[in-house]
């Protein structure tokens, strides 16, 4: 039997970093004009996309030279809204599609996040994702009273207690709670609504919930660690893997290291999909695909750029010195306790961590990672099926992808499903219709 994939659509950065203003974008409207997103969830759910998915950031970026000056000109991570009410009014126009929402717990209550995810599956039909972040930005800790980033491993405890949390609290109210009983005006069963009593390093949270239980018993869990810290904390409390766009022989590690810490907590290998982030551009032909992406090298400048890449690491590359081995840029990074395995470990990678770059050379680089471009597979249906298969295959026929951060929308998504998804559909890879009527079922088979 061919293993289907599946794919979500990440909407995090569509009118950020230069993509607003791109050809197919929309003309006549700018963010944060709700119709783009009602358009794009019907576009989605006509595709049978499994998931439309939101990243989030809540402070704007000023690693840049101490400054929120560039990110502010030039649209770098700001301005952004929590989703969540979009997430809202999205689930009321459509009937299939689920919704992935980001938060951290780094920095939010699990009491608080549950009950609000508990309301937004309820009012989809059990909808709704949980991305469950830790953040490595500075300026997200500065608005939630963090003078430093918490220790990098010291986060991936925080997030695995506060998961732990979340599942007890959902946990502790029984399929059968709610009884409505006219008759003897009975709301609910007693003993079917339980206290959780929790008391940890970082949370103390009696509980009960007080919502009814969820329609998909507990939102799916989406974690995106790639340390190893980050892949333990996976294999323990994901239900799905967002996996980092970066080379295949990087993605097949991702995929052995991931089933190998499964198997360490008890759980089956390859019993958790990924999702890999993947940015594509699907043309009528390869040409005009190719022509698009060149585009992408015009649509932010240099300090935007800089800005861009810094915020996302932790680390102000404005105080870079002339000339630097990527080896001490990366020792430096993962001293402040920023994320050891960013835009940095990747350029060792491929470079060499010994390679030696130059300030120019290093923000020619920054450039193309802040623009997506070293990462955008542009072709035309077939050659970008073609792309996905290998990756599916290689990592194990498990998840699927999550097309992310659009060049232009709503063009690169129409491309996706009238293209892209036909072609899928002729080799088996993906449905032709949704099976069930929650994101569990449709996204991981579990009615």
């Amino acid at each position: 039997m061919t293993e289907r994939m599946h794919l979500a659509f990440d909407l995090s950065w569509t009118h950020l970093e230069g993509r607003w203003r791109m050809p197919g974008s929309w003309t006549g409207r700018t963010y944060p004009d709700f119709r783009m997103y009602e358009e794009v969830a019907r576009i989605a759910e006509r595709g049978c996309i499994d998931m439309i998915f939101f990243g989030d950031g809540t402070g704007i970026p000023s690693t840049w030279r101490g400054s929120t000056a560039a990110a502010i000109q030039w649209g770098i991570g700001w301005p952004r809204l929590d989703m969540s009410p979009t997430i809202a009014a999205l689930s009321r126009v459509t009937s299939h599609i689920g919704f992935g929402l980001t938060y951290a717990s780094t920095f939010m209550h699990p009491f608080y996040t549950a009950r609000l995810l508990a309301s937004l599956d309820h009012l989809s039909g059990g909808r709704i994702a949980f991305n469950v972040i830790t953040s490595s930005r500075r300026a997200d800790a500065a608005n939630y009273g963090f003078d430093e980033l918490m220790e990098h491993g010291l986060r991936y405890e925080r997030l695995e207690e506060f998961i732990a949390v979340c599942k007890a609290l959902w946990d502790g109210i029984d399929p059968d709670a709610m009884v409505w009983d006219r008759e003897t005006g009975q709301v609910g069963r007693p003993g079917a609504v339980r206290a959780i009593n929790h008391a940890g390093a970082f949370f103390k949270v009696r509980g009960p919930l007080n919502t009814p239980p969820l329609p998909q018993g507990r939102p799916v869990i989406l974690q995106a660690g790639a340390s190893p810290r980050g892949i333990q904390a996976s294999a323990r409390v994901a239900d799905v893997v967002f996996g980092a766009s970066k080379s295949l022989e990087l993605q097949v590690q991702h995929r052995q290291e991931l089933d190998q810490a499964l198997a360490a907590e008890g759980r089956a290998a390859g019993s958790v999909g990924i999702l890999w982030d993947i940015l594509l551009t699907v043309g009528e032909t390869a040409e005009a695909a190719q022509r698009q992406k060149q585009a992408l090298l015009e649509a932010i400048p240099l300090e935007a750029a800089g800005a861009f890449i810094s915020h996302h690491a932790g680390y102000d590359f404005s105080q870079l010195p002339p000339r630097f081995s990527l080896k001490e840029l990366n020792e430096r990074i993962a001293a402040t306790q920023a994320s050891p395995v960013g835009f940095v470990y990747r350029l060792a990678h491929e470079f060499g961590e010994a390679t030696e770059m130059t300030r120019d050379e290093f923000f020619r680089q920054g450039m193309q990672e802040a623009t997506g471009f070293n990462d955008t597979f542009a072709g035309d249906a077939v050659q970008v099926a073609d792309r996905l298969e290998e990756i599916f295959v290689a990592t194990g026929s498990k998840g699927g992808f999550m097309v992310a951060h659009p060049q232009c929308t709503p063009r690169d998504l129409l491309n996706v499903v009238d293209f892209l998804v036909p072609e899928l559909r002729r080799r088996g890879r993906f449905r032709e219709s949704y099976e069930g009527t929650t994101l569990r079922h449709n996204l991981l088979g579990q009615a």
